[in-house]
C-alpha cells in the first residue's frame, strides 16, 4: 500500500491493523498511532520534525491532551489557529485527508 496512491477508507481499514503500515509517512504514522489510542508514541514521533505539518499534528495532540495553551504555541509555530467549535474527531479527520 503505497500512501501516494492510499485512499482515505485504506486508511481507516489499516487502523484495524495490529501495527502502524511501515509505508505511511511519519504523519500519517503519528495519525495513526493517535488513533490507536498511542498517544505518546504520535507525539514522539511529530516531536522529532521540524515542519509546518508536524507543529500542526502537534496542536492537534496537544489540544487532546487537553493541554490548550500547548496547542496554541504549536498553532503558532504551524502558522495556524486554535480549532475553536471543531470536535477532535473532525480535527483529525481534517488532518488525516489533508495528508492523503
Amino acid at each position: 500500500m503505497n500512501t501516494d496512491t492510499m485512499t482515505y477508507q485504506e486508511f481507516i481499514d489499516s487502523l484495524d491493523q495490529d501495527n502502524c503500515p511501515t509505508e505511511l509517512d511519519p504523519y500519517l504514522q503519528a495519525l495513526w498511532y493517535d488513533a490507536c489510542d498511542e498517544w505518546d508514541t504520535a507525539h514522539e514521533i511529530v516531536q522529532q520534525m521540524d515542519d509546518v505539518m508536524a507543529a500542526r499534528i502537534h496542536a492537534y495532540l496537544h489540544r487532546k491532551e487537553g493541554d490548550n495553551w500547548n496547542s496554541n504555541y504549536w498553532h503558532q509555530r504551524a502558522g495556524s489557529v486554535f480549532p475553536e467549535g471543531m470536535s477532535l474527531e473532525d480535527e483529525w479527520d481534517m488532518l488525516v485527508r489533508e495528508l492523503l
